[in-house]
């Protein structure tokens, strides 16, 4: 039993064996076997596509290219090794027809160019074209005529509830169309599709593919006319109507800050209306900037400022100023006795000697919080920093700060008096004689 299954295996390597050996003689004979070289063989390859290039050139000369009695397809018949045309790709194969030379109306022949895309069916000694069903392509050229006709853009979908749309625009409102009379002339207009979707609440821009219609609203379907645009945009706007806050931007200071301050804007809102886009995260209208600490010499202040509203957006409250009535609820200001000295900036290899003991300070914020500064809450620090190669006695500009607790605002620019020296050379010790016995 073992040995039949033996013999039965060895019976299958051999077959194995013997067609590997055919196959790879088979192959050698047919690259080789002709004279040295492979055996030819041809093939036919029909109804290959011709592509027409240069059209353009037709169009700007007033000709067009009539599908009707022009060559469409070619049939070739190519030659060369087995193994190659036997695996011909007929895809790869690309016939076409320059059309830059024609230059009248007619029937004519132009002259057909072949290539093969695939590297290794390059049209040189190993492939060759040995029949063609025809060399010049047969071309119908006629004149070409054109109207232009009016584009009308149909919408679909709709906006959200509380906004609005306006008109669409197209980025032109008419077409010229070109192609023979009997093509043309059933054109009345063209029509572009603007979908917004469902519940818009933005301005819509699309690039939309152009349809013909005749004069009862029927779609025209005839590839035989040319747009001299492919594409039209549409663009319908979508606004909205909203109620903005009129705010200031305050710049706050230390002492001065906007939960002290009693104010109000008159109007406090305005409603406007524009594009959704662009209000979308817009709430307020900025009237501008104002400095708090302008406030403490002025008491109190009462001024006019302008609404600007957004670009392209329209004010329908008719207001265009507004006005600011604004105070301190509780501001005090006082004069504390400044005598804790320090500097900053020492120059490197220096030394410094605040010479002010005093400096009399005015502070401000409110009544409570003034009320809690001494003397022991106020540090002065003078700054050295443009004094790096200096030496001598100086007045240089000082800050003021508070330690602790409370907003406190300091009044007025300061100055104190600073010695700078080179540090003195350390003392040389006294060396006692030694004795001698």
């Amino acid at each position: 039993m073992m040995q039949n299954e033996k013999m039965s295996k060895r019976k299958v390597l051999y077959i194995l064996l013997s067609v590997l050996i055919a196959a790879a003689v088979w192959a050698f004979v047919d690259e080789f076997g002709n004279n040295g070289g492979p055996f030819l063989v041809e093939q036919r390859i029909a109804d290959i596509p011709i592509e027409y290039i240069s059209e353009d050139t037709l169009t700007d000369r007033g000709l067009m290219l009539l599908k009707d009695g022009t060559s469409q397809t070619i049939d070739l018949t190519f030659r060369g090794a087995r193994r190659l045309v036997t695996q011909l790709d007929r895809s790869k194969v690309r016939v076409t027809v320059d059309l830059s030379g024609a230059s009248r109306p007619g029937v004519q022949g132009v002259g057909t160019s072949v290539s093969i895309t695939d590297r290794k069916f390059l049209l040189n000694n190993n492939v060759t074209i040995t029949d063609r069903s025809f060399y010049n392509a047969t071309v119908n050229i006629s004149e070409l005529n054109s109207r232009t006709v009016e584009i009308r853009c149909e919408v679909t979908g709709n906006v959200a509830e509380g906004y609005s749309a306006g008109e669409v625009r197209l980025s032109q409102n008419t077409l010229e169309i070109r192609g023979l009379a009997k093509d043309i002339d059933p054109v009345s207009y063209a029509k572009v599709t603007l979908d917004i979707g469902k519940n818009t609440v933005e301005t819509v821009t699309k690039d939309l593919s152009i349809q013909f219609y005749d004069r009862y609203n029927r779609l025209i379907e005839n590839d035989d006319i040319y747009p001299l645009a492919d594409s039209v945009q549409a663009t319908l706007p979508v606004y909205v109507t909203k109620e903005l806050k009129l705010v200031m931007d305050f710049l706050e200071a230390p002492g001065a800050r906007v939960s002290n301050l009693d104010y109000t804007i008159s109007p406090s809102t305005i409603t406007v209306s524009g594009d959704a886009g662009k209000l979308k995260n817009v709430n307020t209208i900025v009237l501008g900037e104002f400095d708090l600490l302008k406030l403490l010499d002025e008491g109190a202040s009462t001024n006019t400022y302008p609404i600007i509203i957004p670009d392209g957006c329209q004010n329908l409250s008719g207001v265009t100023r507004a006005t600011m009535q604004i105070k301190f609820k509780d501001i005090a200001s006082a004069e504390v006795v400044a005598t804790q000295m320090e500097y900053a900036a020492l120059p490197e290899g220096k030394e410094a000697e605040v010479l002010t003991e005093e400096l009399m300070v005015s502070i401000f914020g409110t009544s409570e919080e003034v009320a809690a500064i001494t003397t022991e809450n106020l540090i002065v620090t003078a700054d050295l920093t443009d004094y790096a190669a200096a030496s001598g006695t100086y007045t240089v500009p000082a800050t003021v700060s508070v330690k602790g607790t409370g907003d406190i605002g300091i009044l007025g620019k300061y100055q104190v008096q600073v010695t700078i020296r080179e540090p003195a050379p350390p003392e040389e010790e006294e060396q006692t004689p030694v004795e001698e016995e």
